[in-house]
């Protein structure tokens, strides 16, 4: 999410937590796990004698047959959840780069799969004994099972370990266990970074006496009521460990908190404009505020982590849930209960997270629109600028050609001349820069009525030039304009916002899924520095809409169709036709279901809970 990524990024740069519950490319085939002392062949991993809940032939009856038999003590996990040592900011960097790393070892498959051509004469390899069959790895799917981290996988419990399961389950289910797992644990993690937010800093005592109540209450907002819902979250989520070793599902939980309980999500991110104004008031008039955060900061509990990261914590981490509940929406089985409970969790996620990015954009918004109004003086009839249903999405100089295209004129020095442009998401405003920073418009039109047209190469004067027409400008008649870039880049993004649609292939969501679209990995994040643009976050994959010579794209994330522009300097390329293909199909998985589909799905996700009642 675009705006919450962008939080405090003065004070704190942006990394996102990526999935860390990508399979091991390794582990792409099907077929059973074979255990470290017994041969992976039909009968030998379990028997109903060993297993009696296994007796039936059924395989999707698997999972229930392995719920019943295999509880986990409720303080062995409680133990586990206390003694993990990972905050959530170190988590996150650890999950992010493991699936950039995960990535670039699957995208480096195809260029083995080329250099392996089917009309070369090797000499095939001798075949291996039937005696010795290999031994097919475990999906090693997250990066935390380091000895220091203390955070290991859910196929690392001694539990499960134990009790043979690991014998028994496919790859692709263990993945899908790997996936609720790390949605538990991670919340584990979050709360333990929260906690630290709330009795390390706000707590303070010293930090109290220097904090007006008002400046403490815009500075932690509603954390008291967010740390709360995580800690009744984290609690439902571990009794359904305790419950079983083998999850049957986490979405339903996920669906009931989303619902009735995020709300408060919604209220802190909501504040952030004001939060982030304060934060950085206070580090610059009070000295004792800077002293004492500056101390709190050395303490080992933060572990080197500013005080910026712990405010941000709400932010990423509601993002980060709808980004889990997509990891395990792609694993779970298509048209089974499960899937239905992840789809309708993912659809509440996504009306949490829009409404905190509304309350976002409302707060700076609303302050943007009132200073531009400020700054206009018309020469022209007056226009409106303020509006609840209008915002800014690009402004900046242009140069405008002034005189007819002549050799006469391209000689002369006042060929061009700046003008500066305010475009907004239905209005476009038409100025020259006066002083005392102000603006005088001479002309406007509705974004409707705009049509933009790339002249072809004509020289270097004429390079990065475009035609911009009005159709019905200020005085209700059809006027054009011929403006200058700095630079391609700046050309191509002014002609994209002005008029998005002027191209074929600013085409449906849905159909670009249908094409082998070129797509980029984020390896860097990046902070948006103008609205058109986009902020990006680690792991974040894009497709690529526009790009330039001068080193910009013009992109689509997948998880949310969020578009703009970003250096390709952040981003790296996905090359194997695989990997795109199977990002894509599942991005339409997520995304395929339309309301009624939804509806259906809630009454039988309401039906397979009162079952299993």
């Amino acid at each position: 999410m675009e705006l919450l990524a962008a939080a405090f990024s003065a004070a704190c740069a942006v990394d996102h937590e990526g999935s860390s519950s990508e399979s091991d490319p390794r582990d792409s085939a099907g077929g059973h796990l074979a255990s470290s002392d017994s041969p992976s062949t039909p009968g030998t991993v379990a028997t109903p004698e060993e297993y009696p809940a296994l007796a039936t032939d059924s395989p999707t009856t698997l999972t229930e047959a392995l719920k019943m038999i295999h509880p986990i003590p409720a303080d062995s996990w409680k133990i586990f959840i206390e003694q993990i040592g990972l905050l959530y900011q170190e988590y996150r960097d650890k999950s992010t780069l493991h699936e950039i790393e995960t990535r670039r070892l699957q995208d480096a498959e195809v260029q083995v799969d080329v250099d392996k051509s089917p009309d070369s004469e090797e000499t095939p390899p001798e075949e291996e004994p039937a005696s010795s069959p290999e031994k097919k790895p475990l999906p090693q799917i997250c990066l935390l099972n380091n000895a220091n981290s203390r955070f290991n996988l859910w196929q690392d419990l001694p539990e499960i370990r134990s009790s043979g399961v690991l014998d028994i389950l496919q790859p692709d289910e263990i993945r899908l266990q790997e996936a609720m797992f790390e949605l538990v644990t991670s919340e584990a993690s979050y709360y333990k970074s929260l906690s630290l937010l709330v009795s390390h800093f706000m707590d303070n005592e010293r930090l109290k006496k220097i904090l007006h109540p008002s400046e403490s209450h815009i500075l932690f907002s509603n954390v008291l009521d967010v740390m709360a819902v995580s800690e009744r979250f984290l609690l439902e989520l571990e009794h359904r460990m305790e419950e079983n070793i083998v999850i049957s599902d986490v979405c339903d939980i996920v669906y009931q908190h989303a619902a009735n309980h995020f709300s408060v999500y919604i209220t802190y991110v909501s504040n952030q404009t004001y939060q982030e104004r304060a934060y950085k008031q206070l580090l610059q008039e009070k000295a004792a505020f800077r002293e004492v955060i500056s101390q709190l900061e050395l303490d080992p509990k933060c572990k080197g982590l500013p005080f910026s990261s712990f405010l941000i914590l709400p932010f990423q981490r509601i993002t980060r849930l709808k980004l889990l509940v997509q990891n395990i929406l792609k694993r779970v089985e298509e048209s089974s209960e499960r899937e239905c409970t992840a789809l309708d969790a993912h659809k509440e996620l996504e009306m949490v997270v829009k409404a905190c990015n509304e309350g976002v954009r409302k707060m700076s918004r609303t302050e943007q629109m009132i200073s531009i109004q400020k700054k206009m003086e018309f020469k022209i009839k007056s226009v409106p600028i303020i509006s609840h249903s209008r915002w800014l999405l690009k402004q900046g100089e242009l140069q405008q050609m002034s005189g007819p295209k002549t050799s006469r004129t391209l000689r002369t020095k006042k060929l061009f001349r700046e003008i500066y442009l305010f475009l907004f998401n239905d209005l476009l405003v038409i100025c020259r820069q006066i002083p005392g920073d102000k603006y005088q418009v001479f002309d406007s039109a509705p974004r409707g009525l705009l049509r933009v047209e790339e002249l072809e190469d004509q020289g270097q004067t004429l390079a990065n030039v475009f035609i911009l027409r009005l159709l019905e400008n200020a005085d209700d008649r059809e006027a054009t304009y011929m403006l200058k870039a700095s630079s391609q880049s700046e050309m191509k993004r002014w002609m994209t916002s002005l008029a998005p649609n002027r191209r074929t292939k600013f085409v449906s969501f849905t159909s670009r899924l249908l094409a082998d679209c070129p797509q980029v990995q984020c390896v860097h994040p990046y902070v948006a520095q103008q609205p058109d643009e986009l902020s990006l976050e680690l792991a974040d994959i894009l497709n690529i809409l526009e790009k330039t010579e001068d080193g910009w794209i013009f992109g689509e994330r997948l998880h949310d169709q969020e578009r703009g522009w970003f250096p390709s300097s952040m981003v790296e390329e996905i090359m194997n036709p695989k990997i795109r293909s199977q990002n894509l199909k599942e991005c339409f998985r997520v995304h395929k279901m339309d309301d009624t589909q939804r509806s259906q799905n809630k009454d039988r996700r309401k039906l397979g809970s009162r079952n299993r009642q």
